[in-house]
């Protein structure tokens, strides 16, 4: 296993090295195999429909929101303390530590643990939630792609990969900006100025300032 001192930076690192490093992490594989199982699942079942498409469209639409909910209420949630029960989630107390060390490779995707819950409450919503089995087939494809979309973005923001596209350079940006400036802006990570400027956190950097607690949430929530 790799360890939080293994460092996913090299110089020069190019986008196919950046790859092969992150098809190294199970995430990515747990994913893919969500996905393709959904792909072979939606071919077998057949009975395409035009209304089929606006599943994936609606996922597309609300996913920079999806992403900013769950950056800010779910991995920056603060312990409670309920007697002597302190309520703190696995994703919390990793996203923590993916502040102090936002270059360990390890803290960059989505724990194991997590998807071990996470993949069969999403094949669950599939079955179950829609009224015909191919919308949640289609569901359960497109969620595969933006998962892995997710991870593929998050890990090689965090790599010395450079931008060289315009787009790109935007969202590195503002993901880099959270870590290294101020923790209570920018939560978006596939995107940058979607959700943040619906929903106010997207400032201009020049009025914002550096945060002491952007590396160590931890500190920030026992300051409160």
């Amino acid at each position: 296993m790799t360890t939080s001192t293994e460092r996913p930076t090299r110089k020069g690192l190019t986008l196919s090295g950046a790859c092969r490093e992150f098809w190294n992490h199970p995430s990515p594989w747990m994913l893919g195999a969500m996905l393709v199982a959904g792909l072979i699942g939606r071919v077998i079942v057949g009975d395409w429909q035009i209304t089929d498409v606006l599943v994936p469209l609606a996922m597309l639409a609300l996913f920079p929101f999806f992403e900013w909910i769950v950056h800010v209420f779910i991995l920056h949630w603060r312990p409670k303390r309920l007697g002597r029960l302190t309520i703190d989630s696995l994703l919390a107390r990793e996203h923590r530590a993916h502040h102090v060390e936002p270059r360990s490779i390890p803290l960059i995707f989505i724990p194991t643990k997590s998807l071990l819950w996470v993949i069969p409450l999403t094949v669950a919503i599939a079955v179950f939630a829609f009224p015909r089995l191919p919308m949640g087939l289609a569901y359960l494809v497109f969620a595969s792609m933006l998962g892995l979309g997710y991870e593929w973005t998050h890990y090689l923001i965090h790599t010395d990969y450079k931008p060289k596209t315009r787009v790109y350079r935007a969202i590195w940006r503002n993901h880099r900006q959270h870590h290294f400036k101020n923790e209570h802006y920018w939560f978006t990570v596939t995107s940058s100025g979607t959700a943040d400027r619906v929903l106010g956190t997207y400032p201009d950097q020049a009025t914002v300032p550096n945060s002491p607690t952007a590396k160590n949430l931890h500190a920030a929530t026992a300051e409160r």
